[in-house]
């Protein structure tokens, strides 16, 4: 099939690894000092890594894509050491299995949301709710994969989602503005394993830089099981 995957000039690259940490799909590496696409597959053509390319080395083009031919990719990431690619493991099948512990009508559970709407595109910049308030920043998927989301970390906040990789939209800017021009007296990231939620732990990261304030803040990771990773 013919569609949009990104093309890496070497000779103009660098190695600076600016594209492999802007890539939410793992698709690019730093093998040998340079970076390369690992694979077809993995490159979802968007475009991510284009605009943190400081030498112009790369760009997209319109080609078959290449089927993987079942070999790994060895690569070494930008601190040197050595790793396997996994590109986007949200989008790996796989079935959880669980035991059935509760009956199947069992007592609903109180909703712990404070305010509407909740998407981060769609919330305004101002809102009397932000002030002196404890921000939840959570991808959306976290709520479904996670059993208790609600009562252990929805209580007592004020709760944000997105998902960088389908809103395709830059979150910095909006949430730079929700901490500088609110009382917000913490914020806490609740994201997936997958690499594509990195998007918004980075969106969030920067936004506090940005913002000129000092606010207690954590990131809590959870695996594609909704367990809490290490």
């Amino acid at each position: 099939m013919v569609r949009k995957i990104i093309k890496i000039d070497r000779e103009k690259c660098n190695g600076c690894g600016l594209c492999a940490e802007a890539c939410h799909e793992g698709a690019i590496g730093i093998i040998d000092g340079k970076a390369r696409l690992l694979r077809d597959d993995y490159c979802d053509g968007l475009g991510n890594c284009l605009p943190h390319c400081p030498t112009g080395a790369i760009a997209i083009e319109e080609r078959e894509a290449a089927e993987f031919d079942g070999k790994t990719v060895k690569q070494n990431d930008t601190k040197g050491q050595s790793v396997l690619p996994c590109g986007c493991p949200g989008s790996h099948v796989h079935a959880i299995e669980r035991e059935t512990s509760k009956p199947e009508h069992s007592v609903a559970t109180a909703s712990e949301l404070r305010q509407w709407p909740v998407q981060i595109k769609l919330i305004p910049v101002t809102a009397p709710y932000f002030d002196n308030a404890n921000l939840l920043v959570a991808a959306d998927c976290a709520a479904y994969a996670h059993g208790n989301f609600h009562a252990g970390f929805m209580r007592g906040k004020i709760t944000i989602i997105g998902c960088p990789k389908l809103d395709n939209t830059e979150y910095s800017e909006k949430l730079t503005a929700i901490i500088r021009q609110n009382g917000i007296k913490s914020v806490t990231v609740v994201r997936m394993e997958v690499p594509c939620c990195g998007g918004i732990e980075q969106a969030v990261i920067a936004a506090l830089k940005n913002s000129g304030k000092f606010i207690p803040w954590n990131v809590v990771t959870l695996g594609t099981d909704g367990e809490i990773a290490e």
